[in-house]
């Protein structure tokens, strides 16, 4: 996101509203980004309204009123002079608005947000069968965010334990060597809200997976989530519990179960 310095008063309002909180105010009294950490989510253009007021104007008001010791505060949902403007992204900078601007549609697979429909939708998509386990690794979050190189690193940490990685997943498309896991050279200093990594793998697998998942964690500078799917058996047990627990961790209560009441556009005898 830019700041045009000729329109911005100052008002603070970017600021509180910025998802990464890369807004401050720069010596001159007006707004700037931080562009190596902005993640080009756009928020705080979509969120504020802009209510279009020439600057000047603003500024008078403001100074007239010191006279009577009085100051103008804007509401906190405007930008009172529209000062900000969305630049024209391209490659690679333009993955930052792909994975963090929720209303972008990823070009490589047609879906927006993080450009994913991730793995709960496997009732409908049918990429987990029986005896198979998803893993969803998310790395990032509002505030911090996450670097391709984080990112690379986390997908070299699990590619030799030789993962099926998700094809219709944008990190996918930006992984140049799927078995090592290193990805697109000139991705690596990008930086996005966050990003989803989709694999699936044998259930006994499972263990060894979040074992290197712990063990990368402390090589990156953000966060990790970790999500792991599997088909329900008849009884509606969930098979990869037991590897889960295996491994040290528990399930959350939170977790999720679809019930497979939508249209499955595959059959359990297809290959």
């Amino acid at each position: 996101m830019d700041i045009d310095k000729n329109k911005c008063v100052g008002c603070g309002n970017c600021h509180i509203i910025c998802t990464m909180g890369v807004i401050s105010l720069d010596e001159d009294g007006k707004s700037v980004v931080n562009q190596d950490e902005c993640v080009e989510c756009s928020t705080c253009y979509r969120v504020l309204r802009n209510e279009n007021y020439p600057s000047w104007f603003v500024r008078a008001i403001r100074k007239a009123l010191t006279v009577f010791n009085l100051g103008y505060l804007a509401d906190v949902d405007i930008c009172p002079t529209g000062a900000l403007t969305p630049p024209e992204l391209v490659w690679p900078r333009v993955l930052r608005a792909q994975f963090s601007n929720p209303t972008v549609v990823h070009p490589g697979t047609g879906v927006p947000g993080r450009g994913t429909d991730e793995i709960k939708s496997n009732d409908v998509t049918g990429r987990l069968r029986k005896g198979e386990a998803g893993l969803v690794v998310e790395i990032g979050r509002p505030e911090l965010g996450a670097f391709f190189r984080d990112i690379e690193k986390v997908a070299m940490a699990l590619a030799p334990l030789e993962p099926v990685f998700e094809p219709e997943n944008p990190v996918t498309h930006l992984i140049a060597d799927r078995k090592t896991g290193r990805m697109k050279e000139e991705v690596l200093d990008e930086k996005v809200l966050s990003a989803i990594i989709e694999l699936k793998t044998d259930m006994e697998k499972i263990p060894a997976f979040l074992a290197a998942l712990e063990k990368v964690q402390h090589e990156i500078d953000t966060v990790i989530s970790v999500g792991v799917a599997s088909r329900c058996l008849d009884d509606g047990a969930i098979p990869h519990e037991e590897w889960v627990r295996k491994a040290g961790y528990a399930l959350s209560p939170n977790g999720k179960t679809n019930l497979g009441l939508g249209r499955p556009r595959f059959r359990e005898d297809e290959p």
